[in-house]
C-alpha cells in the first residue's frame, strides 16, 4: 500500500513540539580494531586497516549545509563528521569530552568552567580556540532566540525546554584555550545543551552584527569544521563529498572518501542501499531480518529515540483517586508487551516502564516493575470491588457498572492498530471490555489525506478530553525533560494532554531540572522514576529498535547510536582489495 510507511514517524513528527527530550549494548563488527574478519564463501580472511576507499551514506533534500540552520535529520547526523561540539553524548548517553578537554561545575551548576583541546585545527588549518566557542553561542543567541538550533535539534532528536540556549547569559573567554559559561539559574541540563557544533569565528569577518548575519546564511554555506572529514565539494541536490582530515586531532580516520547521495525518500534509500549503490542504510520498518542471510550485509540494532506509550485520561472519575491508580496498576500488569514486540514488531523494541532511554546513565535499577502477570492484574481488580458478579466474564464495578474502555490511537498505522488490538485481547482476559477508535476501515488503500484527516480527528478527541486511554508514541529526546508530559503547568498547552496533575510530580520535575551537579540529577531522575512507577500516569510500553545497515566492506567498531547513527565510523576501515 503507497502509504503504508509507519504512521508513528508522522505522529512524531506533527507532535514534537511537545516533545522533550534493561540497556541493550548494539551489536559491533569485529573485536579488534586491528585485525577483522570478512566473510568469503565458506571461508574467512584476516585483514589489517589500511587507508583509502569511500563510503558512501545517504541524504534526503536538504536546504542548507549550515549545521546551525538544517532541518533535515540526516543532514545533521551527517554534519556530525565535519563539526564537532564541546561535548558529545557516550554509549550512557552522559557527557563526554570532545574539544572540551575539561570542565568543572560551578556554584551549583550556574557556571561551567572549561579548558578547551590545544591540538584541534580548523579544517583550513587556523588553530581553534574559546573565541570560536564563544562566536558560535553569540551566532546562536542572535538567531531569534535560539528558534534556529532548537528547531533544527528539535527535528533530529525532539529536544524541549531545557535545552534552550537561551538560559545561557554570559561567555567569559580567560584565555585561548579557556572560559566560562554562565547560566541564568542552576541548569540540571547545563553540559547537555553545550552539545551543538562550534562553527570557526575567522572565517566570517565582518563587524559586529553582520559577522552574526554571515554565519546564519542557508545559501552557498561553505561547511569549515573540527572534524574527521573535510568539506570538498557539493553538487546540490545531488551529492556532498569529503575527504579525510590528515590533521585530525583524534588520528587521521582510514576511509579517504565519506560521500553523501541526495535521495527522494528513505524507502529509495533502502532500494538503494539493497541494489548496491551506497554503503548504509537506517532501517524504516521492522522486518529487517529479511537481510540477516545476505552476506554483503551486516545489521547493527540500536534502541531509537521513538517511545511508545498508554496514557490515562485523569479528567475521567474511572482513573481519579485510589481506585484510579488500582485500575492503573492492574492494567500495566495486564499487558503483555513481550508479546506485542515479538509479534508486531518482530522483536524489535526494548521493554521499559519509564519514559527514560534503556541505554540512559539516568535509568534507575527500580525502574522496572511492571512485567505482565494475569493474576497480579485480577488482584488489583479485586481490591478496589472490581468483581464479575453475573459470571459473564465481564468485571462490574461495586455499583454494578461493567468497565468499558475506550482506546483511542492513529489506527493508519498498522503496527499502532495490531498493538491497540493485542491490548484489547489481554485486558478481555481480566474482564476489561474495549474497543478501538478511530477504526481502520482503509487498510489497504490509505492516502495521506486520510492520514492526515485522522490524525486531525486523533488530535481533536485529545484537545477535548474525549477519550479514556491514548495509545501513541514520542520521539524523546536525548537531552532529558519530561515536564512536557507530566507537569500540571502544561495541561493548558495540551502537552500534558492526559490532564495529569500532582504537586509532589511539579517538585520533581523541578528538581531535576536544576539539579546542579551530576551527581544531584542522578538522584533526583531516581526519585522521578519512583513516583511514576508508583503512581503510573502512563504505562510504558516500550522504545522502538532500529537497525543501521552496513556493506560488510567496511570494517570497524561501528557502534550506532540514536544521537549518531554513524557513531565509528571514523575508526572504520575498507580493505584494499575493496576500494
Amino acid at each position: 500500500m503507497k502509504y503504508k510507511k509507519n504512521l508513528s514517524l508522522f505522529l512524531v513528527i506533527l507532535m514534537v513540539t511537545m516533545t522533550i527530550g534493561c540497556s541493550e549494548d548494539s551489536m559491533v563488527l569485529g573485536n579488534n580494531k586491528d585485525t577483522n574478519l570478512l566473510e568469503e564463501g565458506e571461508g574467512t580472511r584476516d585483514y589489517t586497516p589500511v587507508p583509502g576507499g569511500q563510503a558512501i551514506l545517504p541524504l534526503t533534500n536538504f536546504n542548507t549545509l549550515n549545521p546551525l540552520l538544517t532541518e533535515n535529520s540526516n543532514y545533521y547526523f551527517f554534519s556530525k563528521l565535519i563539526f564537532e561540539g564541546l561535548f558529545e553524548f557516550d554509549n550512557n548517553l552522559n557527557i563526554t569530552n570532545q574539544l572540551a578537554e575539561s570542565y568543572n561545575i560551578k556554584d551549583n551548576g550556574r557556571i561551567v568552567e572549561i579548558q578547551l583541546r590545544k591540538d584541534v585545527l580548523w579544517h583550513d588549518g587556523q588553530k581553534f580556540s574559546a573565541e570560536d566557542v564563544a562566536f558560535t553561542i553569540d551566532t546562536i543567541k542572535y538567531a531569534s532566540l535560539d528558534s534556529t538550533y532548537k528547531q533544527m535539534f528539535s527535528n533530529s532528536l525532539g529536544v524541549y525546554g531545557q535545552g534552550d540556549i537561551k538560559n545561557i547569559l554570559n561567555v567569559n573567554i580567560t584565555g585561548t584555550n579557556s572560559l566560562n559559561i554562565t547560566f541564568d539559574k542552576s541548569l540540571g541540563n547545563n553540559l547537555e545543551v553545550l552539545t551543538f557544533p562550534i562553527i570557526p569565528k575567522h572565517i566570517f569577518n565582518s563587524a559586529g552584527n553582520s559577522r552574526y548575519i554571515k554565519a546564519l546564511e542557508v545559501n552557498n554555506y561553505k561547511p569549515i569544521g573540527t572534524g574527521p572529514f573535510k568539506f570538498d565539494s557539493y553538487e546540490k541536490m545531488k551529492e556532498i563529498k569529503l575527504i579525510a582530515n590528515d590533521d585530525y586531532w583524534n588520528d587521521r580516520p582510514y576511509i579517504d572518501e565519506i560521500l553523501g547521495m541526495v535521495f527522494e525518500s528513505e524507502e529509495d534509500i533502502l532500494t538503494a542501499f539493497e541494489t548496491g549503490q551506497i554503503s548504509m542504510a537506517t532501517t524504516v520498518d521492522v522486518d529487517w531480518d529479511k537481510y540477516a542471510q545476505n552476506n554483503r550485509i551486516n545489521i547493527l540494532e540500536f534502541v531509537s529515540s521513538n517511545y511508545e506509550f498508554l496514557g490515562f485520561n485523569f479528567g475521567k472519575e474511572l482513573f481519579s483517586g485510589e481506585k484510579g491508580e488500582g485500575l492503573r496498576r492492574a492494567i500495566a500488569y495486564a499487558i503483555d508487551r513481550q508479546a506485542i514486540i515479538q509479534k508486531v514488531y518482530l522483536g524489535h523494541g526494548t521493554q521499559v516502564d519509564v519514559p527514560i532511554h534503556p541505554d540512559s546513565w539516568l535509568l534507575s535499577d527500580n525502574a522496572n516493575k511492571f512485567g505482565y502477570n494475569i493474576d497480579l492484574a485480577k488482584a488489583e481488580l479485586s481490591k478496589i470491588g472490581f468483581k464479575d458478579m453475573d459470571n459473564d466474564g465481564i468485571i462490574e464495578d461495586e455499583s454494578g457498572n461493567k468497565i468499558f474502555l475506550k482506546i483511542l490511537t492513529n489506527s493508519y498505522n498498522i503496527t499502532r492498530l495490531k498493538t491497540a488490538e493485542m491490548i484489547k485481547d489481554d485486558l478481555r482476559k481480566v474482564g476489561i471490555l474495549v474497543s478501538i477508535y478511530p477504526e481502520n476501515n482503509k487498510s489497504n488503500s490509505i492516502t495521506r489525506d486520510d492520514i492526515d484527516k485522522q490524525w486531525e480527528l486523533v488530535n481533536n478527541h485529545l484537545a477535548s478530553g474525549d477519550y479514556d486511554i491514548a495509545l501513541l508514541g514520542w520521539q524523546l529526546s536525548v537531552i532529558p525533560d519530561l515536564s512536557f508530559a507530566f507537569h500540571s503547568s502544561r495541561i493548558s498547552q495540551n502537552t500534558n494532554f492526559i490532564r495529569y496533575s500532582r504537586e509532589n510530580m511539579d517538585n520533581l520535575l523541578q528538581k531535576t531540572s536544576t539539579a546542579g551537579t551530576r551527581e544531584e540529577k542522578l538522584k533526583s531522575y531516581s526519585e522521578l522514576q519512583e513516583l511514576i512507577t508508583k503512581d503510573l500516569p502512563y504505562v510504558s510500553l516500550f522504545f522502538r529498535n532500529k537497525a543501521l545497515l552496513i556493506d560488510s566492506k567496511i570494517i570497524g567498531d561501528l557502534n550506532p547510536r540514536l544521537f549518531n547513527p554513524y557513531k565509528g565510523i571514523e575508526k572504520a576501515y575498507i580493505p584494499e582489495e575493496f576500494q
